[in-house]
């Protein structure tokens, strides 16, 4: 039963704490789209989903009334095109990209994931046009992201993508450097990519995945961040007991507006995804929470544990709220979007190195990180594949998105505006060079973890 004390806490942890739901996400199969004429699949594609997410923006904007709870974006995901378009005769997918953004634009979604490719194990025609027109892509369009999963850990690692993938950031940085390399934003390269999840720029509707689907993101750091305020002194089985409660709370308004938006769609409810997803703006952050547990800045010695033990409370108090959770579900530590993250680069307690480690244990990877322009497509085909290697040894999601910024050198900042905030250029040391490991091609194998039957 629902008390008034329940309520009076919900209301005060959106009011004080920032507690928001991230995102409702409809994933929208377009496999029924297919067509080998380019022209009339991107028209199919547009129908298809102008027809589908008709009612989701309204939809989100009615519930947040009715129920006061923030749903910060809208947001559609689709079928891989590489695959959903794998029968168009075109060397060139652009066109998709863009009729995806005007659909999106149509139905007034925040962002549309999908422009994507799982080349884990391989490429076919579909992949190879979809990774070539990445570029052109997210340079033409505003609203469309993609991402290309290049290793799991039944598959290995595909090193021949991991290079191309380092050429695409660099070209699509170039061709967007006008707004300080946006498009490397919309840009993701995973290793065990999830097709449930809905947050971007990773998202895209699983081949597994029925005709339509909601899945929801939660939020919620400046929630648990409060709730350790009151523990000082407390000892950590103390500490992960506390975000436990914290994030069982979080979950069930997830899972709330997940049921109703369900209801009122006529969509199925997919998922929750559990991930504490931070802002730029002050209170709202996951460094503020490892600090709060007893680190003077994110980043010293201890920073790796403590956001072992959040990423796992997190989850295990989840798990209690509901059924059904998937997508990336624990702890993101994006650069630019974290306030507290922000500041440990500008002192110096965090560099790129120590997030590395930290991606071992965190929801996702290395996550919107500016660095200098004149990186190298090689160095960033080489932080592509070591993230991806701890994705594939410890089978856990893991991604890069990096963004070299042209003519920005370290100790500049760059502003990207929204939810994406604003990042100081992040050091790489690269001093030495990857290009003869990056040029080898090929595939790293599977690890002995992956013979599971």
């Amino acid at each position: 039963m629902i008390t008034s004390d329940d309520i009076f806490e919900t209301n005060r942890m959106i009011t004080e704490n920032k507690l928001d739901v991230r995102t409702i996400t409809m994933g929208i199969s377009l496999r029924d789209c297919a067509h080998p004429n380019v022209d009339k699949f991107c028209q199919n594609v547009y129908d298809k989903i102008t027809k589908s997410a008709e009612f989701l923006v309204k939809t989100g904007e009615d519930i947040e009334a009715d129920f006061g709870i923030p749903i910060v974006h809208k947001r559609i995901s689709v079928t891989p095109i590489a695959i959903a378009a794998d029968a168009c005769k075109t060397d060139t997918f652009v066109p998709v990209a863009e009729a995806l953004d005007k659909a999106g634009k149509a139905v007034g979604v925040n962002f549309i994931g999908g422009f994507s490719a799982l080349v884990e194990k391989g490429m076919t025609h579909g992949d190879k046009v979809l990774i070539d027109s990445i570029p052109q892509a997210m340079a033409t369009t505003d609203i469309v992201c993609s991402s290309v999963n290049v290793g799991s850990t039944k598959a290995g690692i595909n090193m021949d993508c991991v290079r191309q993938m380092g050429e695409v950031v660099k070209r699509t940085a170039e061709l967007t450097r006008d707004q300080e390399a946006l498009g490397c934003a919309k840009i993701v390269t995973f290793c065990n990519a999830p097709g449930d999840n809905p947050f971007m720029a990773g998202a895209f509707h699983g081949v597994a995945e029925g005709d339509r689907v909601i899945n929801v993101g939660v939020s919620g750091p400046g929630v648990v961040k409060h709730a350790l305020e009151e523990m000082k002194g407390a000892d950590f089985t103390e500490v992960a007991e506390a975000i436990k409660r914290t994030a069982f709370k979080i979950t069930r308004v997830g899972q709330l507006v997940a049921r109703e938006a369900s209801k009122r769609l006529g969509v199925p409810f997919g998922i929750i995804d559990l991930s504490l997803a931070p802002t730029a703006e002050v209170g709202d952050s996951v460094a503020r929470i490892l600090e709060e547990m007893g680190l003077e800045g994110c980043g010293a010695p201890g920073t790796t544990a403590a956001l072992a033990l959040l990423n796992d409370a997190v989850k295990k108090g989840g798990l209690m709220a509901t059924s059904h959770v998937g997508g990336l579900s624990g702890a993101f530590i994006p650069v630019s979007e974290d306030e507290g993250m922000i500041n440990a680069i500008n002192q110096g307690s965090l560099c790129i190195e120590k997030l590395e480690a930290m991606t071992c244990v965190c929801s996702v990877g290395l996550d919107m990180i500016a660095i200098e322009g004149d990186t190298s497509a090689a160095t960033i085909s080489g932080i592509i594949a070591d993230e991806a290697a701890i994705g594939m040894i410890n089978n856990k999601t893991t991604a890069v998105r990096v963004i070299p910024v042209p003519g920005k050198k370290v100790g500049d900042t760059v502003e990207f505006g929204g939810l994406l905030g604003y990042c100081p250029i992040v050091p790489v040391r690269n001093t030495f060079s990857s290009d003869a490991f990056i040029a080898r091609g090929g595939r790293i194998p599977a690890p002995v973890r992956s013979l599971t039957n």
